[in-house]
């Protein structure tokens, strides 16, 4: 009886041996699941990087375009009318700017009203993104500023 049992029990090890492996379907169908996750895992992780600079640089950006808009509005640099454009850096990275004094359309009775806005351009990964701040200025203080 004990060798009966000795006989059953090394049989049942041979067969758990024999199924304790993968075949090699199993093993291309893992590789192929792997192959089409890896990709999208890296593409997904590639986007919250640039979604992730992007933000901070929008930051930056903005602190430019509102020194840009201050330094302007002292200097009353806007009051000689057109487009103004120039190269700000802020630590190492390089910001485009522009600035724009258009008729503030809102409200036709108040026409010393001037629209200036600020647009700055900066890169991310190779792509163009950009900011723009606006704000009204009284063009009738600025003369009365400058004489």
């Amino acid at each position: 009886m004990k060798f009966e049992r000795s006989l059953v029990n090394a049989a049942a090890s041979r067969n758990a041996r024999s199924r304790a492996g993968f075949t090699l379907a199993e093993v291309l169908a893992a590789l192929v699941f792997m192959a089409i996750v890896i990709p999208v895992a890296l593409e997904g992780m590639h986007v919250a990087s640039r979604a992730g600079s992007v933000a901070a640089r929008k930051g930056e950006a903005a602190r430019v375009a509102q020194r840009i808009l201050n330094e302007t509005i002292v200097t009353t640099n806007w009051t000689s009318g057109g487009t103004q454009s120039g190269t700000e850096y802020d630590g190492t990275r390089q910001f485009r700017w522009t600035v724009r004094n258009d008729a503030w359309g809102v409200d036709p009775t108040l026409t010393p009203l001037r629209l200036l806005s600020a647009e700055v351009v900066f890169a991310v990964q190779g792509q163009d993104y950009s900011v723009r701040m606006s704000t009204v200025v009284d063009s009738a203080l600025s003369t009365n500023l400058s004489q």
